[in-house]
């Protein structure tokens, strides 16, 4: 799996992001581009300390899906999602867009760090395993859309 923290990897993440345009239709899945992008923040104000969302720490999750979250097997698609992560309301897309491009520039920022708080779910996270969940994420999320 990629990593998020590799400079090519996190180039190419970035300008498949600054290639959705506000018509960009999904493939699959509920969510239109603009609750998209706004849904994509939420995972990297975590890995930045800015919310943790009411996410708590979780036995369940860390035995049982926490390795899916950055193993070499691509998500399926119409994953359910966390219900702290539904996005139900219509946002601004060029605002969204730009935000979702500022954090994730501020976590490129940060790639050179060693050491990275634990998951409010996962617990303890290795800066691998924060890379390449942040890849697959954003990768799922970018192919859902076409780009």
């Amino acid at each position: 799996m990629e990593n998020i923290f590799d400079t090519e990897v996190f180039n190419n993440i970035k300008s498949r992001i600054e290639s959705l345009e506000v018509n960009t239709q999904a493939q699959w899945g509920k969510m239109s581009v603009d609750q998209m992008v706004h849904h994509c923040q939420g995972p990297l104000n975590i890995i930045l300390e800015k919310e943790t969302y009411g996410l708590k720490p979780s036995w369940f999750a860390r035995t049982f899906f926490k390795k899916s979250m950055y193993s070499d097997k691509l998500w399926r698609k119409n994953l359910p999602t966390l219900k702290e992560f539904r996005e139900t309301r219509n946002y601004d897309f060029q605002d969204e867009k730009q935000k979702l491009i500022s954090l994730l520039e501020e976590l490129g920022t940060d790639r050179e760090r060693t050491e990275w708080q634990d998951h409010p779910t996962f617990g303890p996270m290795t800066k691998e395993q924060w890379g390449k969940m942040h890849y697959k994420h954003l990768d799922h999320h970018l192919r859902q859309f076409g780009v």
